[in-house]
């Protein structure tokens, strides 16, 4: 559960750098940021996903 939470802190900074970055227009660090954004939320959300609901045996 701490790689997930990890994973989620790390995706939120992502989020916050797409935000920044649109403020000064560069695009290039916002597709960067965004992309970063997407895999490390997706990675939190399964993670957090697989520990609370799939059956580990």
């Amino acid at each position: 559960m701490v790689l997930a939470i990890m994973l989620l802190v790390v995706a939120i900074l992502c989020a916050i750098a797409v935000f920044r970055e649109l403020k000064s227009k560069n695009l290039f660090a916002v597709a960067f940021a965004g992309a970063s954004m997407l895999a490390f939320g997706w990675f939190s959300i399964m993670t957090i996903y697989a520990e609370l609901f799939v059956n580990n045996q």
